[in-house]
């Protein structure tokens, strides 16, 4: 084309020159005017490129300034790039020399804390902003005031802390191990200490820290590494939680954990970004040795057109910058270092020329609210904004597989949901994706996560060497075979619960006698010395502090053992039967039925006639020969007749039960002792005994208050004997276990005394002890439960704890128990009440029949001088009668009977009178009343 316009120009067309040349002009002046309105902007970069993290996030900057530099009509990035070696203070000198010498608008990089926090004091003085890669856990006020020219281009890491921390709560594991690369100055961004804050308020301890140094620090990684594994190998917990690392430092440190098998059946590795968006680029061989391993990633979208045109970039920039590295995959350091740079270039766009001041700048970068390669860009308090979704990954062969999401608004999910999904496919439990999960050692179901016995490292069993009560555990020396032979109850106990869990898994193991105390014993567990208590240890508080126990397979309470004498021979035993309160009533309502008798029978019954003395021993007589029913008077009334066959009733089950509680009494050996009552025993500073080795002395002083002087320890249950004997102690104070087998040999004589302080001193009974966090004490509980519920347990108590013959055949109940007034009073109520309805039917039969001829007052003063007489009676047999008390005689009353008025005859001129004269005002109506 530019041939013809030529040859036009040249012969025929030379009018065409002018217009061609004019316009030629013009673009090249356009040209270089817009040349002259570009800006540049220096971006400093500070990047240890010497990393694979470094490396990614080098050639992703480039990407991005080469992105900006085509696209932007006005602005053009100039990068300047600085390689700290890992050296804070290296960063520091930096930045200074970017500002001062090349004058940067920014600085981008630095992939740790410390780095970052020095630059940031640098950018603050010279307020330039400064955007870091790294990730900290800082209070979020103390960061804007401190360093405010601070941008951090990173989520906080809590909620991959709060991730982690819901993956071994879901699995039940109770102890891991936290490994972390430690930086230049060996701290770790404050992730240790949050991760431990959030297992300790879940109930999982960190049972060590494996710290390593910098990897460039150290001039043979590889034995460094492969010592300090090895010590891991002496821990309990097989749960691995690798906090952050370099990808060259974890080449290492998983060959090594394989090696050692540390990395295996009942083994869980735990891995967190940035290392596990690392997988990518990592090492097929590096790979192959984190078999199962689960690994947390954040997420972003791989799909996305701007996604694909930056990895096609990506790859063309890191391979030619980094021939030497096979994969050119990237991570989500890389998506987030481009998008830092993007970030500031917008934010000058925004701002419209640099020049306007780095205030403002960091104003409009602050201010940055779109979306990019590693997701939404927004920032709150200098401080990249939103919850993070990350991927849950699972290392499978050379390769790894996607389980699902995790994120802290809609927990664990199989796949991308959100807030209103349905709630089946997501949960705060890693229930959910569990089944997907590849374990080490192709394992089934979920690690145990805890260092299991074999038959090269037997489970320690400790075992207790001196017992008081051998008949629980029991150690001897086999000479012939030249080893320990250990006997007992709570051994019969284990091997039965043994053999439940080896149906499941194995557990080869070795009994060790331990000759301390049963408190020392507990601490060798807690110190890893031994792996298992076995023995009659009790189940306390102060001890579940820092061991575990099982189920109790032992009920346990504090039980007292006294003497005890026997009661044949008591003179007054005949009385035993009833209660005292029991003779008194017994004796009232007697006295009672006597005096209805009297009144029903002396009117028409010759034999209750004569004198009060006659009538009142024949009355007496009368009700007490019915006792034995054997009365000879006969009664003539109607109404007697039915209280006699009421009070021979009462009589009939009273003898009975006296007969019965009383043949009782002769025939079973009573043995009680007198001395039931703590109080008792510390007011009179009475000595009591415990075990050698018990806790019980403890519980004594601090809990009872005994003075310490008092409490004599008892090394042998065979010992307690000659103790009472010889009154070295008043009483002994054991377990409930320990009295029931004491008691089974040492039957006579002895008796397990209730403590009437009003206390129940329970305790948690004796169990099995474990370390804590191990997984086998459930099991063994649940095995100790089966024993329970299908009866081998009690089958065990019996073939242990059997009476003696001579306690088998003399077995009987401690006490038998008088009777008392609260098994009769409704008999007693029965009688009381017959009889008293039997007078007032008979004296109202009386009125009717025309005999006495009374109003009601009438009778209520005749009523009232009966009870007069019968009181006289009763004190004139006790000689206390008054002298001012009148016989009955001759009473007279007027109309209304206010006023009475008797013969002067004093008590000991008259006999007892056999009628009372009533003297009614009118005359005519004047009668004599019979007694």
């Amino acid at each position: 084309m530019a041939f013809p316009l030529t040859s036009v120009y040249t012969a025929s067309k030379p009018t065409i020159f002018l217009p061609t040349t004019l316009i030629s002009f013009l673009l090249l002046y356009s040209g270089i005017f817009a040349y002259a309105q570009i800006e540049t902007m220096s971006i400093g970069a500070i990047i240890d490129d010497n990393t694979r993290t470094g490396k990614e996030v080098n050639a992703a900057i480039k990407v991005a300034a080469q992105n900006f530099n085509s696209s932007s009509m006005y602005h053009r990035v100039s990068l300047h790039f600085h390689n700290p070696g890992g050296n804070r203070l290296q960063a520091a000198y930096a930045a200074e020399e970017l500002i001062k010498e090349n004058n940067v608008q920014a600085i981008i990089g630095m992939e740790t804390w410390e780095e970052a926090a020095l630059v940031a004091e640098v950018g603050n003085r010279a307020q330039v902003p400064i955007v870091s890669f790294a990730s900290v856990i800082l209070p979020q006020p103390l960061t804007p005031p401190r360093w405010p020219f601070l941008v951090q281009m990173a989520t906080n890491v809590t909620e991959q802390i709060r991730c982690i921390m819901e993956i071994v709560c879901s699995f039940n594991w109770r102890k891991v191990i936290a490994i972390y690369e430690a930086d230049y100055h060996g701290t770790d961004s404050g992730m240790f200490a949050t991760l431990s804050d959030s297992l300790h308020d879940h109930g999982v301890e960190i049972e060590y820290r494996l710290v390593l140094p910098p990897f460039f620090s150290l001039s043979d990684p590889k034995g460094f590494v492969s010592e300090n594994v090895a010590e891991l190998l002496s821990k309990q917990s097989r749960v691995f939680i690798v906090l952050q690392i370099s990808s060259s430092m974890a080449a290492h440190l998983f060959r090594q954990a394989k090696q050692m098998r540390l990395i295996g059946r009942d083994s869980a590795w735990i891995i967190t970004d940035p290392f596990a968006s690392l997988l990518d680029s990592v090492n097929t061989s590096v790979i192959s040795s984190m078999e199962g391993a689960l690994g947390i990633k954040t997420y972003f979208v791989e799909d996305s057109r701007s996604f694909l045109d930056f990895r096609r970039q990506f790859r063309r920039v890191f391979r030619s910058d980094y021939p030497e590295e096979d994969n050119s995959e990237m991570g989500i350091h890389a998506l987030r270092a481009y998008d830092s740079l993007t970030t500031i270039a917008n934010a000058i766009n925004r701002a419209g020329s640099s020049s306007n001041g780095s205030t403002t700048l960091l104003k409009s970068i602050l201010s940055s609210n779109f979306t990019s390669l590693s997701g939404d860009i927004r920032f709150h308090r200098g401080e990249l904004a939103g919850s993070s979704l990350y991927r849950i990954v699972n290392v499978v062969g050379k390769r790894y597989k996607e389980l699902g999401f995790w994120s802290s608004t809609i927990g664990f999910s199989k796949s991308l949901v959100n807030e209103e999904s349905d709630q089946k496919t997501r949960g705060d439990s890693m229930d959910t994706l569990a089944s997907l999960v590849s374990w080490p050692g192709d394992l089934k179901r979920t690690p145990r996560g805890w260092s299991m016995p074999s038959d090269a490292k037997p489970m320690k069993i400790g075992v207790p060497g001196k017992t008081t009560f051998q008949k629980f555990v029991k150690v001897d020396w086999n000479s012939s075979l030249n080893e320990w032979s250990f006997s007992g109850f709570c051994i019969d106990v284990f091997y039965e619960a043994l053999k439940i869990l080896e149906q499941s898994y194995p557990l080869p193991h070795e009994f060790v006698p331990y000759n301390g105390t049963y408190n020392d014993l507990v601490d060798h567990v807690a110190n890893q010395t031994f792996d298992v208590v076995i023995g009659d240890v009790t189940i306390l508080a102060n001890r579940s502090k820092y061991v575990e126990f099982t189920q109790p397979y032992a009920e346990s309470s504090l039980s007292m053992i006294v003497t005890v004498k026997s009661e044949h021979g008591k003179a007054w035993i005949f009385l035993k039967p009833f209660t005292t309160e029991m003779w008194a009533v017994t004796a009232a309502i007697l006295l009672y039925t006597v005096f209805i008798v009297w009144l029903l029978e002396r009117q028409s019954n010759p034999e209750f006639a004569g004198p009060w003395q006659n009538q009142l021993g024949t009355s007496l007589w009368f009700t007490f020969t019915s006792l034995f029913f054997a009365q000879r008077e006969r009664v003539h009334n109607s109404y007697t007749r039915v209280v006699v066959v009421v009070w021979l009733f009462v009589v009939l089950v009273l003898s009975s039960s006296y007969t019965a509680s009383f043949s009782s009494m002769l025939t079973v050996q009573r043995q009680e002792s007198n001395i039931t009552d703590i109080e008792w025993l510390k007011k009179n500073n009475a000595p009591v005994g415990c075990g050698i080795n018990s806790f019980i002395k403890l519980y004594l002083q601090n809990v009872l208050k005994f003075d310490s002087r008092n409490i004599k320890r008892v090394s042998s249950e065979y010992d307690y004997p000659t103790e009472f004997e010889s009154g070295n102690i008043t009483a002994a104070f054991v377990e409930l276990p320990y009295a029931k087998a004491f008691m089974n040999h040492f039957c006579k004589g002895y008796t397990v005394a209730t403590p009437t302080d009003g206390d129940v001193h329970r305790f948690g009974g004796f169990g099995f002890v474990f370390q804590k966090g191990s997984p086998i004490v459930k099991d063994v509980s649940q095995a100790i439960l089966t024993l329970s519920e299908n009866g081998r347990l009690e089958q065990l108590e019996t073939q242990w704890f059997t009476p003696s013959p001579k306690c088998l055949n003399s077995q009987t109940p401690d006490k038998i128990d008088s009777l008392s007034f609260q098994s009769f009073w409704g008999l007693y109520l029965f009688s009381a009440f017959i009889s008293t309805i039997c007078y007032l039917l008979f004296a109202t039969h009386q009125s009717y029949k025309g005999d006495i001829t009374l109003n009601y007052s009438t009778m209520l003063n005749k009523l009232s001088g009966l009870v007069k007489y019968f009181h006289i009676i009763v004190r004139k047999l006790h000689g206390t009668t008054p002298n001012t008390v009148q016989p009955l005689g001759v009473y007279e009353c007027n109309s209304s009977c206010t006023e009475y008025t008797s013969s002067s005859e004093t008590p000991e001129q008259s006999q007892a009178p056999t009628s009372i004269e009533v003297k009614v005002t009118n005359p005519d109506e004047e009668r004599r009343v019979p007694l």
